[in-house]
Order: structure tokens, then C-alpha cells, then sequence
């Protein structure tokens, strides 16, 4: 469920990053539509497999499954964007205690 509090995050724990808003692509259920690199790029890519992974702040692709990378501050609300209108609904952007800020499967 994605809260409806969509309120500024706390003080960056590290400047340029949101405070502990972090973003994954579950691989199994990405379409491949790349709504999410258009959005936001510098968070998203493809791989040579067609699906979507998140970058880190060095821009390395993270194609472990489950990999979690910190949002950048100035990108939230793109990246808020892309979980919540991915087709696939397997973008999860999670806030530091692990409740679900946007994206996710329905219901």
C-alpha cells in the first residue's frame, strides 16, 4: 500500500540524498517499458536483458536481485513518479523504517 503522506522527507543523512528513501526494480516482474529510465536516468537503466535496474551514485548498474540504492534528493519526485505509473508495478521506493512510499503491486 503506498501512503498517502507524500510530505518532504527529513534532513538528508548525506547531502544530495533524500533521507533514507531508498528505490529496487523487482527484476520478475519489470516489463521492460522504460518508463522509469525516461523518468529518471540517473537512478535507472537497462540491462542487455531488456529489464530495468537502479544505478548507484557512481552510476554502477546493481543487477543483484533485490538491490536497493539510496534516492537522490533532487530526483524523488521522479522517481516516486516511475514506481508509482510503472507498468509492471515492481518498482518499491521505501522509507528508512521499510513501509512503502510509492510503487509496488496493487492491493
Amino acid at each position: 500500500m503506498v501512503t498517502e503522506d507524500r510530505s518532504p522527507v527529513a534532513t538528508p543523512a548525506k547531502p544530495g540524498v533524500s533521507a533514507g528513501l531508498r528505490v529496487r526494480v523487482d527484476q520478475d516482474a519489470c516489463t521492460g517499458d522504460g518508463l522509469c529510465v525516461q523518468l529518471a536516468p540517473s537512478v535507472f537503466e537497462f540491462d542487455v536483458d531488456g529489464l530495468a535496474y537502479v544505478k548507484d551514485d557512481a552510476g554502477e548498474l546493481q543487477t543483484t536481485g533485490g538491490a536497493y540504492v539510496p534516492v537522490p534528493l533532487p530526483l524523488v519526485d521522479a522517481v516516486v513518479d516511475a514506481a508509482d505509473e510503472c507498468p509492471g508495478t515492481c518498482i518499491y521506493v521505501e522509507r528508512p523504517d521499510g513501509t512503502l512510499e510509492a510503487g509496488g503491486p496493487l492491493g
